[in-house]
Formats: C-alpha cells, structure tokens, sequence
C-alpha cells in the first residue's frame, strides 16, 4: 500500500512541474524574464518559426572589398537599421530578403537589428532565427531597453502604435556605435524593389540630419491638435525658424546623418516634445509626429519612389489601397494591415501578392500556438482542479 501511495505521490509532483512550465510557457512576462536569465531562452517556439533559408546573394562585378579583418566600422559598408521582435518577425526577414536580393552588393551590407528587451523571444534567439535564415549575413543585433522610453510614451488611436520599440529609432545615435556614422533606417512591414545602393547615395545638405521623402498635399495641421496650434509657443519652437513650409514625412524610410544628429542632440530634442505630449495631449499618432515636431521642414527631400507608403490602410479599418502614380522602388504596408496577416486569412489586397515572393515563413504560426493554447487550456484546467483536491 504504501508503495502504491509512493507512486501517486511522484504522479502527481509530476503532473504539478508540467503544470508550472506550462503555465510559465504561457505567460508573456515569464517569458520576458526568461529571456534574460538563460541563453536558450525561446527555443520552444523554433518549430513554429520555420523559415527557408535565403539563397546566398552574392556582390556583383564592381563592388568594393571590405577591409581584412571584417568589422563593421568598415567604411565601405551600407548600414541599414531595423527593428527585429516576434510579432513583426514575418515582415522583418522578407524586408532583409528583398534588400539582399535586390542589392548589388549583398555582401557589402550590414544591419543593425534592435530588439526589445523584454520579448517573447530573446535578441539571443531572434539572432539564431536571422542566422538560420540568412547564414552569411552581416548584421549585428542590439538590446533596446524599455525603460528609455517607456514614462515618455502616451496612448494612441492604435495599441500597436505604443509598442516601446516603435520609438527605438529615436536613440539610434545612441544603440549604435560610434563608426556607424550613416545609416538608412527601415520598418519591418515594407520590401524594396531597387538597389539600395541608391538610396544609400543620397545626398543630405550640409543642413538637414535627415532625408526621406516628403508629401507636401497632406494637410499636416491633421497631425497635432487644435490644442498645439492654438498654442503660440509651440508653433514657434517647431517651426517658427523655418525658411519653407513643414510637410508630412514617414517615418519608415529614413537616411540619417547619425554624426550630426549626436551632435546636436536629436535624442533629447524628440524627447522633450514627448514630455511636452504627457502633460498636454498636443497629437494623437504615435511615434511620429515628435519626429514630423523636431524635423517638419527640415530634412532633404527624396523620391517619392522609395517609401510608396499606406498599402496597410488606414489605422481603424486597414482596408486595400493602390500605389501612388509613378515608380516604385519599396512599398510600404504602413497602417493597420499587413500582408503577411492577410495572406493567411485569405483576405489579401492585390498589392499583397508583390510582397508574398519574398515571404520566407513556412508555417502557420498564430494557427499553432491557438490550437496548442487550446490543447493546454483543458490541461490546465485540469491541473487547477487537481491543486485544489490536494
């Protein structure tokens, strides 16, 4: 008999630690807190992350040598900077893959990749994901810590929109280090369809931090508040030394001049509208508008080709949209939807369908983690009972 008690007992001291891993399993902050405390942190999700491997994109006739040995302070590099988390992971590699397919000198690229401190997956295995997909890139990934940004961010029309990691674009200057004195800064929910060797030739004028395409017919007094403009301060800090009129600009697509924005302090600059957005509510989108407050006016016009932007609709509904008249360059699925969401769901835009052939993605991953949430939830529930019989 009491062996038979000694063998239940080891039942259910069992039944209880798969509980608990399970349960830990589920739960975003331990998987945050995971994430930092061991290495192979977020392994579990590695058989619903599938990706193919890329194919290997090699230079082209003409392009320069990188200096031996390969660091990536090296001068003849491109710099190309990104944001890498597990919701926007999909669009992240086939942006990665569309850059490298379409570039002259694949191999003369590197990307910054900055993660979030406190991810379902960890930068240590967002890195291994990028490696496996892309095994000869160049590219380095960098811990964006919450805390810089997390008391300055106010709410917005959009959840998605408050992420901490939609402001890391503002501390570049500071995640990145100091020989990086360029780099093109790109979101994870576009693909390019040009070398981005032109757009890394861009000239910036000895005056402007910043170059990105500009819209002018946009009515920009949309983006602040009637409480902004109604405020005489505010309108001449902002653009009051302003030679030309300010116009909108997104910020997805953005060739910076890190050397001068160090220089004169962007960071705090951006910051202290922010600050400003806490105490009086001055705009309601986001991360933008600080940067349309710090640069409206002031940044070195590009082609409209390289940031077709909107393709994700607007911010409520998210419905299709078609391109700009002119050439493309990169499309941009700015807004509520995104390609890869729709594809699955059956749902896609025309446009959509030019994005899917840089898509790398081989399964079904929301579909499996809500079937396995599902499968869990009658466990869990029956471990619940469990605990409260003992």
């Amino acid at each position: 008999m009491a062996v038979h008690h000694h063998r239940w007992n080891a039942v259910v001291l069992l039944l209880l630690s798969t509980f608990f891993i399970i349960l830990c399993f589920l739960s975003p902050p331990c998987l945050g807190i995971r994430s930092l405390s061991r290495g192979g942190a977020g392994l579990e999700f590695h058989h619903l992350l599938r990706f193919s491997e890329a194919p290997d994109y090699r230079n082209g006739v003409g392009c320069s040598s990188t200096h031996s040995p390969f660091t990536h302070c090296d001068p003849s590099l491109v710099h190309v900077a990104m944001t890498l988390d597990f919701e926007y992971l999909r669009g992240s590699i086939a942006a990665v893959h569309s850059v490298l397919k379409h570039s002259s000198c694949p191999e003369n690229i590197f990307f910054h990749f900055i993660a979030a401190e406190f991810d379902a997956l960890s930068p240590r295995v967002l890195s291994q994901l990028v490696r496996s997909t892309f095994p000869s890139l160049n590219f380095k990934v960098y811990i964006f810590r919450e805390d810089t940004v997390i008391n300055l961010i106010s709410s917005s029309i959009r959840v998605a929109l408050e992420n901490p990691l939609n402001y890391a674009r503002n501390y570049l200057g500071d995640i990145l280090d100091p020989c990086v004195n360029r780099v093109i800064y790109l979101d994870s929910d576009l693909i390019l369809v040009d070398d981005i060797y032109k757009l890394w030739n861009t000239t910036l004028s000895p005056n402007h931090i910043i170059g990105a395409p500009e819209y002018c017919h946009a009515n920009f007094t949309t983006y602040f508040t009637p409480t902004f403009w109604s405020n005489p301060s505010y309108k001449s800090v902002a653009f009051g030394s302003l030679t030309r009129k300010p116009c909108y600009f997104n910020t997805g697509v953005m060739v910076m001049d890190l050397q001068k924005w160090r220089a004169e302090n962007y960071r705090s600059k951006i910051e202290g509208w922010m600050e400003i957005q806490k105490k009086t509510r001055i705009y309601e989108l986001g991360s933008l508008p600080p940067f349309l407050l710090a640069f409206g006016g002031r940044i070195e016009p590009i082609e409209h080709r390289w940031n077709q932007h909107g393709l994700g609709g607007d911010n409520v509904r998210g419905s299709c949209r078609s391109l700009h008249p002119g050439p493309v360059s990169l499309l941009h699925w700015s807004g509520k939807g995104k390609p890869w969401v729709r594809l699955d769901g059956k749902k896609a835009c025309p446009l959509d369908h030019l994005w899917e052939p840089y898509d790398l993605f081989k399964g079904r991953r929301e579909r499996e983690i809500q079937r396995q949430q599902q499968q869990f939830g009658g466990f869990v529930g029956g471990a619940s009972s469990l605990i409260g019989w003992l």
